[in-house]
């Protein structure tokens, strides 16, 4: 299976052409098994690592390690060649969107252009209570979140920008250097059927939500809608979905995986084979595995990536 060029994606990319298959590290692994895996990840024939935005566990006991994402994504990009990389996604409460920009555009410099910005509204309410950090309503989050999108944008496009909003200003701001992406593709997180997927629909060149392939239909039937009234092409942003695999001729194990609530991807080879295809046949151009349900070591979350690989991704390529 030969790896395929990611700049390709940026450039000629066209959704519908093939599903790609990316790889997301949690957080909580030390950084010398994260940067082995998504080496392996690489050198494997995956097409995009992903990195979560959080600074402790969502649970009663946040003791865990919990690694920050701009930092290890910025080594990611000197790191590890080839593969996209970016944020699943970032919280946009955490840092200023002009900051971010700055943040995102060095990123991408270093990665010889692989960068995607993914940006969310923020949600994990532990974290921001023991930075202080303010954690408005819902829709305060999405207005901001709306607003970052509009100084993000501007920023990559213009040499200065001004910008007057009721929770950004820019005056004469500049942005240099520049990304090598102009503009770096920006990812939105979420399924909020109101404003996110409107966020998504005005701004995005690409958006991401848990779900099944029957969930991913109905949302992206939504952000359609979207499109159309705001005069876009729909076709013009690239869909991706996530679940935890559980890749295993054991029932039981699949259960227990789904216990949680989240979406799974599950069963035998031949079952999960078939629902990758719903996920084609439903429009999504791209399937993130995050390494959860994948063991508790490296060598074995290396060992159920060569399964996936083997065993579902070479059939799609």
């Amino acid at each position: 299976m030969m790896p395929r060029d990611p700049l390709d994606f940026a450039r000629k990319y066209t959704p519908g052409d093939f599903m790609r298959f990316s790889f997301w590290p949690g957080p909580n692994n030390a950084w010398e098994d994260t940067l082995a895996l998504a080496q392996h990840a690489e050198r494997t024939g995956w097409d995009g690592m992903w990195y979560a935005d959080h600074f402790m566990p969502n649970a009663a006991d946040t003791s865990g390690p919990t690694s920050e994402c701009w930092t290890t994504l910025a080594a990611l990009a000197a790191l590890v060649p080839r593969v996209r990389i970016g944020p699943l996604v970032t919280g946009n409460t955490y840092r200023h969107p002009a900051v971010l920009a700055k943040m995102a555009a060095n990123v991408d410099i270093i990665s010889g252009g692989r960068l995607v910005l993914g940006l969310g509204a923020g949600w994990q309410e532990n974290e921001h209570t023991a930075y202080g950090i303010p954690f408005h309503s819902v829709g305060g989050r999405l207005r901001r979140l709306e607003e970052a999108c509009e100084v993000i944008t501007r920023l990559f496009a213009n040499e200065t920008s001004d910008y007057e909003g009721k929770h950004y200003t820019l005056r004469d701001a500049p942005l240099a250097p520049k990304p090598v992406q102009r503009p770096i593709p920006l990812l939105i997180g979420g399924g909020g059927e109101q404003k996110t997927l409107r966020i998504a629909a005005k701004y995005a060149q690409e958006w991401n939500v848990w779900g099944d392939p029957a969930l991913l239909r109905h949302k992206m039937t939504i952000l359609d809608t979207h499109c159309e009234e705001l005069g876009r092409n729909p076709r013009e942003i690239q869909r991706s979905a996530i679940a935890l695999l559980a890749l295993s001729d054991d029932p039981a194990f699949v259960e227990r995986v789904g216990a949680g609530g989240r979406p799974v991807l599950g069963g035998t080879a031949e079952q999960v084979r078939a629902t990758v295809q719903e996920y084609i046949d439903a429009g999504v151009d791209e399937f993130v595995v995050p390494d959860f349900t994948l063991g508790r070591t490296a060598d074995a979350k290396r060992e159920a990536m060569d399964r996936f690989r083997d065993e579902i991704i070479a059939r799609f390529r």
